[in-house]
């Protein structure tokens, strides 16, 4: 049986609507109008196909420039998922070639400005492949408009195709269990639909984290509560290498932690309280103060150079404190 998804099996000549087979309309021509989507290998982000990329640019968030993964070379920074994927992407290169990588991301910073001032220098560096991830911080807002948002990000999306680079998505986590985010589920996931649609018109690559159950463990998660551990940016950045058509060598990377015993009940209620103290209070306080975490921070790698190579660190290190069900989320 032929692949129903591969536009090579009886695709009809879209430029005469009148020579069409009207026994047949392949479903991507219904979602896309004649000119269809334009995809890799004509299957969007549904069968990736690995390339030799050499000029990465990541643009983002918090999550991107890589809290909380710190940097055991530079005391305030961070290594993160995006350093690692480079890493792992360099090893690619055709020979002769050298590969370089650049990290505009920077906390706090909400659509507007990834799809803005961060796109327009990524855009400058001339890159072949550009991860574009924002919108999470917006999200939190309860007045959110989560279509308005998406379209931002179609329009930036359709600019990096247009150059010829490929685009590489992430879906949000689940926030199911997280303390305060966990109610803008509703939210994340009608942006995730949106991300895979964006994905399957324009040909992206998609890094599913939602789809991620290594990361309902909260040991993956840092003491804030909302960004990952080194462990975590370790495996989310071995994702994303499979989501982009490579073969992750290590076999751990998707396997659950080792069983923990949940806190008790009083250990349970101090770390909610230290957690509300040092994380929760100074973020509502910053949001009614219209500052941002990232106010008085540069990107950490504003310009093409070698790829990092972060060292491996042990599960063990950075885990937080146990979240509202103990070990999981």
């Amino acid at each position: 049986m032929s692949d129903p998804l591969s536009m090579s099996d009886r695709k009809p000549d879209v430029s005469d609507p009148s020579s069409r087979d009207t026994a047949y309309e392949h479903p991507l021509l219904l979602v896309h109008g004649d000119a269809g989507p334009t995809v890799h290998g004509e299957a969007g982000s549904i069968r990736p196909q690995a390339r030799a990329w050499s000029r990465y640019v990541a643009i983002g968030d918090s999550f991107t420039e890589g809290m909380s993964d710190p940097d055991p070379d530079t005391p305030g920074a961070y290594v993160g998922w995006a350093d690692r994927l480079a890493a792992l992407l360099s090893t690619h290169v055709a020979d002769g070639t050298d590969f370089s990588y650049a990290n505009l991301a920077v906390r706090g910073r909400k659509l507007d400005d990834v799809v803005g001032a961060q796109l327009e220098s990524a855009l400058a560096l001339g890159p072949d492949l550009v991860s574009i991830v924002g919108g999470g911080n917006d999200i939190l807002r309860p007045k959110a408009d989560v279509d308005a948002l998406a379209a931002r990000l179609d329009e930036a999306v359709a600019r990096i195709r247009a150059t010829g680079a490929d685009v590489l998505m992430a879906t949000p986590t689940d926030p199911v269990g997280a303390p305060i985010i966990g109610r803008t589920r509703g939210r994340v996931g009608m942006y995730i639909s949106h991300i895979w649609s964006i994905a399957q018109r324009r040909g992206a690559f998609v890094l599913n984290q939602w789809a991620c159950d290594f990361l309902k463990d909260w040991r993956m998660w840092a003491e804030d509560r909302i960004h990952m551990t080194p462990e975590g940016h370790r495996r989310v950045a071995l994702t994303a290498y499979v989501a982009l058509g490579h073969t992750a060598e290590e076999a751990d990377w998707r396997a659950p932690l080792p069983p923990q015993a949940p806190p008790g009940k009083v250990e349970a209620l101090r770390g909610h309280a230290q957690w509300a103290k040092e994380y929760a209070a100074p973020w509502v306080q910053r949001r009614l103060q219209g500052r941002s975490s990232g106010d008085l921070i540069d990107a950490k790698r504003p310009t093409l150079g070698p790829a990092p190579r972060p060292g491996e660190r042990s599960a063990d290190e950075g885990h937080g404190i146990p979240g509202p069900e103990g070990g999981s989320r």
